[in-house]
Order: C-alpha cells, then sequence, then structure tokens
C-alpha cells in the first residue's frame, strides 16, 4: 500500500530515509511489538550494527507474518540503551545491512534513548506500524 511522506516547510529537514510524518490509507492496521537483534535460533547478535540489522529483519518477518510488506510501514520506533550520537554510525549500519532483506520506506522514525531493555545483551528494539490495503 505504501504511505506518502511529508516534510514541512520551515522545519529541519529529516535524516535521509526518515520523514517528519507519513499519511496512508487502508483497511488493515498492523501493530509490530518490539524485536531485537536475536535471531531464529537464540543467538544474540554482536554489537549495536549486528543487533540493529537482526532486529529490523525480525520487524520485516513479523510484518510478512501478518500479511503485509516493507513498504506498508508508516512509523518505526528504536529504542537504544544508553544512547549518544557517538552510536548513530553502528545504528546506520546496521539498517543499511538490513537493507540487504527488506527495503524500508522513508517514513515516520524516533528514536528513544532508554536505561536498559528487559534483558542486559539486547542493546536495541524496534517496534513499527504498517497500513495495508
Amino acid at each position: 500500500m505504501g504511505s506518502t511522506s511529508h516534510n514541512p516547510a520551515g522545519a529541519q529537514p529529516p535524516a535521509p530515509g526518515f520523514a517528519h510524518a507519513t499519511a496512508s490509507k487502508g483497511s488493515t492496521i498492523i501493530h509490530l511489538s518490539g524485536q531485537v537483534g536475536v535471531d531464529e535460533t537464540g543467538v544474540v547478535a554482536e554489537g549495536l550494527a549486528g543487533q540493529t540489522a537482526q532486529a529490523l529483519i525480525n520487524l520485516g518477518k513479523a510484518l510478512e507474518a501478518a500479511g503485509g510488506t516493507a513498504a506498508d510501514l508508516v512509523s518505526v520506533r528504536f529504542y537504544v540503551v544508553d544512547w549518544d550520537p557517538s552510536k548513530f554510525e553502528a545504528l546506520g549500519a546496521g539498517g543499511a545491512a538490513a537493507r540487504e532483506y527488506y527495503e524500508f520506506p522513508e517514513t515516520a522514525v524516533t528514536l528513544v534513548g532508554v536505561a536498559a531493555l528487559f534483558t542486559p545483551e539486547h542493546l536495541i528494539e524496534v517496534e513499527g506500524v504498517a497500513v495495508v490495503a
């Protein structure tokens, strides 16, 4: 289905791949639970880049299982443990690696720094919302 991105005049331009707002029309809304950087065998990926890639791949798998595609995403929220701007490069590298599996659209994105996730080995959790026609 996809969405349209909106970046208002007079606002700071968003980072590449992000948008200030998205608008969608469809009949099914998919709420994706937070996904972490663990593969199907239970192995936690190494480092923030590896966990970001695996969490995004898991998000794509959950989305497909619910009947959507990456193109249907309208918002994504990242929760990163002990966030500081020096981690942006690893986050971006993980996103780039995940694009080998799913072509994620330009969408509304929020990044939230958190003290911890549900277990200490997890460095990132990613959740999303998709709208399917």
